[in-house]
C-alpha cells in the first residue's frame, strides 16, 4: 500500500510524500512558487512570507508554503484531495504586499550593485511586485561589516532572509554570524565584528538573494551578461567538485559551483572560488632553454630539439603534477617508457599500491557518506583535505552518525571519538575482534597523512582489515586532483619516488611543483606557472593551466570528469597533451594520435572505465597483506590550505589568506 498523499495544485493533481512540504510538492507538480528565504539544504526559517500560496477549505489567509507540510492539509468535505492555489487573487495580493514590505527599507543600487543582473529580489520584484510604493518616510540605514578579504557587505539592501546565518551555522560549522534587534533595529551581524573563519564562506554569496553580500575580488570588474560561461570541473584538491568558470575577453573573472548531488552539492571550497587571480601571475608564455647557467628564451622547435636530445639514450624519470589531466600522463607514460625510462605520479611520497583500485580509491561513493552511521577518519584533516567532503560528515553527524578520528587532535567542525594519535591506536583496533560491529553502513576514509611514510602500505593494509571488520566501505582521500587518474593508467614506478629518482640522468617534470629535484640530472619542465618547478629547470615548455585545455580527471571516489576549455593560454603556451604529440615526433617515436579525440579512443581502449564519464565504478575488494606498521604519530597531508599548487601560490588572494589564518593561529584569545 502506498503511502503516498494526492493532492490538486492549480488544477494539476500530483502524488506527494505528505512529509513533503508545500513548496516542495509545487516543485513536483512543476509550479514555481517564489522564495527568499527557503533552500533546499537549509533549515526552514519561514521568515520571508513571499512564498504564500492559499489552501482551499484551511485557514482565512495564505500559508507559508515552506512551513507547512502536506500531511498537515485537511481532504475535503467527502475525502476529497486537498486543494492549493498558487496564483488566486488571495495568494497574488499577499505576494504584492511582501514584495511593498521587502522593498520599504531597500536602496535603489541595482546600476551599481554587483548582483544586478543575477538578482532574486529583482527578479520577484518584477514577477509578483507591484509598479509603485505607499512608503514616503526615509529608509533605514545598516552599518556595513568586515567579514574579511573574501565577502563584501552592503548590509542596507540585506531583508533578513537569515540564508547566510544558517549556511554559516549549519553547513560550515562556524558561529559567528546571527540576528539582533526586532523590528526595524533587527540586523545581521557577526559575532563581536569577527572576521568569518571558514574556507567555506564564499557560499554565502550565491545564497544571498539580494546584494547584500558579494565577492570582492570580483567586485566591479564585470557585469554578468558580459561574461562567457563554461561548465568544468575543479582541480584544487581531489574531490573533483563541479564548477562554472565565467570568463570575459581571455581573463577569468570569477568560479562559481555547480549541482552535482553525488560530488559537491552545491558547494565549493574558498580555494576554489577565489584561485582565479592566480591564473593571470607568474605564467610561463614562452619556451626557456638554460645556456651557461641562465634561462633564456627559445623558440618552440629549439626547446623541443633541446628536450628530445637531451633525453635520447639516458636513463629518463617523467614525474607527473598534481594538476595533470589523465590524457597528458597517458602520454608521458608512452614517451618515457618508449625511452626505456619509467613514470612516477605519487610525488608526495604515498605508498599507494599500483593496480589495486579498492586500495587506492576504496569501495565507497563520497555520497555514502550522507547514509552512514558510524565514520573513521584515519590520518587525515578533512576540514583542509576537502572542506566540501567534511561539510557533508558534518551533515551525517548531524543526522547522528558517529565519527571517530585517528590522528591528530583538530577542529573539524563536529564532535568526534578522539582514538588515538598514531598507528598503534589503528593497531590495536585491527588486533582484537570489533565488540560492536558497526554494521553496513559505516565508512572508513584514509587520508595521505597516514600514507606518506616508508609504512603507508602497512596503514592501509591495516585500514582495509579494519574495514573488513566492520563491514563498513573504504574511501581514500587524495589530494592531488591527477592522482587516480594517474594509477589508473599505470603512472607508477615500483619502489616508489625515491625508486624512480635514483640514478636518473634527464627528469621530465609534468606540472611536478611539489618535489625537490637534487642537482645533477637535466630537467625538463612542462606546466603552466614559474614555480618551483619551473627554476630548477634546465628547459621550460609552458602549457596550458586547466581552465585552459580540456581534459580527463578522476576524483578521489574514482568518478572520471571532463574539465571544460574556458579560455586560452598565455603567450605561446600549448595544451599539455600536444606539447607530449610534439616532442614524441623529436624523438622520431611519434605518438599514434595527432587529436584529443584520438588520443582518449587510445586511452579508453586501453583503461575502459575511464570512458564512463561521471559513473563511479565497482572495485573489486583485494585486500593487502597485513605488516606491522612503524610506532610515529599520523601527520596532516595538506600544511598550508591556500598555497597548495603553483595557482594558488600566484594568487594574491590566496596570499593574504594564508596570512590570515597563520595570524589567527598564533594570536591566542583573551578568554585563553
Amino acid at each position: 500500500m502506498s503511502n503516498l498523499r494526492k493532492i490538486i495544485i492549480d488544477d494539476i493533481e500530483v502524488e506527494v510524500d505528505p512529509s513533503m512540504t508545500l513548496i516542495q510538492a509545487c516543485e513536483e507538480a512543476g509550479v514555481e512558487i517564489p522564495r527568499f528565504c527557503y533552500h533546499e539544504r537549509l533549515s526552514i526559517a519561514g521568515n520571508c512570507r513571499m512564498c504564500l500560496v492559499e489552501v482551499v477549505g484551511g485557514p482565512p489567509k495564505p500559508a507559508a508554503s515552506c512551513a507547512m507540510q502536506v500531511k498537515d492539509l485537511r481532504p475535503g468535505p467527502n475525502g476529497e484531495p486537498s486543494v492549493i492555489k498558487t496564483n488566486s487573487p488571495m495568494v497574488k495580493k499577499a505576494r504584492e504586499g511582501v514584495m511593498e514590505f521587502l522593498l520599504i527599507n531597500h536602496p535603489l543600487d541595482c546600476p551599481i550593485c554587483d548582483q544586478g543582473g543575477e538578482c532574486d529580489l529583482q527578479d520577484q520584484a518584477m514577477a509578483y511586485g507591484v509598479d509603485f510604493s505607499r512608503y514616503r518616510e526615509p529608509k533605514r540605514a545598516s552599518e556595513d561589516l568586515d567579514l574579511g578579504p573574501l565577502v563584501a557587505t552592503t548590509m542596507t539592501r540585506c531583508i533578513s532572509c537569515t540564508r547566510c546565518v544558517r549556511f554559516t551555522t549549519e553547513v560550515a560549522g562556524i558561529t559567528q554570524m546571527g540576528q539582533t534587534g526586532r523590528g526595524e533595529d533587527s540586523e545581521i551581524t557577526s559575532y563581536l565584528n569577527t572576521t568569518l573563519d571558514s574556507n567555506l564562506q564564499g557560499n554565502i554569496i550565491d545564497l544571498c538573494p539580494v546584494g547584500a553580500l558579494t565577492s570582492k575580488p570580483y567586485a566591479f570588474t564585470a557585469r554578468p551578461w558580459e561574461l562567457t560561461k563554461t561548465e568544468t570541473i575543479d582541480v584544487m584538491d581531489a574531490l573533483g567538485s563541479n564548477i562554472r568558470v565565467d570568463t570575459k575577453g581571455r581573463e577569468v573573472k570569477r568560479i562559481l559551483p555547480r549541482n552535482h548531488d553525488g560530488v559537491n552539492e552545491e558547494w565549493i571550497s574558498d580555494k576554489t572560488r577565489f584561485v582565479w587571480d592566480g591564473l593571470r601571475r607568474q605564467r610561463l608564455d614562452t619556451p626557456y632553454v638554460r645556456e651557461n647557467g641562465k634561462l633564456r628564451k627559445a623558440s618552440w622547435g629549439e626547446a623541443l630539439a633541446a628536450a628530445a636530445a637531451a633525453m635520447k639514450g639516458r636513463k629518463v624519470v617523467g614525474l607527473v603534477g598534481d594538476l595533470a589531466p589523465v590524457e597528458a600522463a597517458f602520454s608521458l607514460k608512452a614517451i618515457v617508457e618508449g625511452q626505456g625510462g619509467t613514470v612516477e605520479c605519487r610525488t608526495d611520497g604515498a605508498r599507494l599500491p599500483a593496480g589495486n583500485r579498492s586500495a587506492y580509491v576504496g569501495t565507497a561513493k563520497i555520497e555514502d557518506i550522507d547514509t552512514a552511521r558510524a565514520i573513521m577518519l584515519i590520518g587525515t584533516d578533512p576540514r583542509i583535505e576537502a572542506p566540501v567532503l567534511n561539510a557533508r560528515i558534518r551533515k551525517a553527524w548531524i543526522n547522528g552518525a558517529k565519527i571517530g578520528v585517528i590522528g591528530p587532535k583538530m577542529d573539524l567542525t563536529y564532535d568526534y571519538f578522539h582514538l588515538g594519535t598514531g598507528r598503534e591506536a589503528l593497531t590495536e583496533l585491527t588486533s582484537k575482534p570489533h565488540e560492536d560491529a558497526l554494521g553496513k553502513e559505516t565508512l572508513v576514509i584514509v587520508g595521505q597523512g597516514a600514507l606518506r611514510e616508508a609504512d603507508g602500505e602497512a596503514v592501509l593494509a591495516h585500514a582495509m582489515k579494519f574495514a573488513e571488520m566492520t563491514e563498513s566501505k573504504l574511501l581514500v582521500l587524495h589530494t592531488a586532483a591527477s592522482r587516480v587518474g594517474a594509477m589508473d593508467v599505470g603512472a607508477v614506478t615500483e619502489g616508489g619516488l625515491v625508486a624512480a629518482l635514483e640514478g636518473a640522468e634527464v627528469i621530465y617534470n609534468l606540472g611536478a611543483d611539489e618535489v625537490e629535484i637534487a642537482k645533477g640530472a637535466t630537467v625538463i619542465y612542462q606546466g603552466s606557472h614559474g614555480d618551483r618547478g619551473a627554476h630548477r629547470a634546465d628547459i621550460i615548455l609552458p602549457a596550458a593551466a586547466y581552465t585552459e585545455e580540456n581534459g580527463l580527471f578522476v576524483n578521489t571516489e574514482g568518478r572520471p570528469q571532463l574539465a571544460m576549455r574556458a579560455g586560452f593560454g598565455a603567450g605561446e603556451a600549448k595544451e599539455n597533451w600536444a606539447i607530449l604529440r610534439a616532442l614524441s615526433a623529436e624523438l622520431d617515436a611519434v605518438l599514434p594520435w595527432d587529436t584529443l579525440a584520438g588520443l582518449r579512443r587510445a586511452l579508453v581502449e586501453a583503461h575502459p572505465h575511464l570512458g564512463a564519464i561521471d559513473e563511479v565504478a565497482q572495485n573489486e575488494w583485494q585486500p593487502l597483506e597485513l605488516r606491522a606498521p612503524g610506532k610515529a604519530e599520523f601527520l596532516t597531508a595538506v600544511k598550508d590550505f591556500y598555497l597548495t599548487n603553483p595557482i594558488a601560490r600566484a594568487s594574491e588572494v590566496m596570499a593574504e589568506l594564508s596570512a590570515l589564518a597563520r595570524a589567527r593561529a598564533e594570536r591566542p584569545l583573551a578568554a585563553e
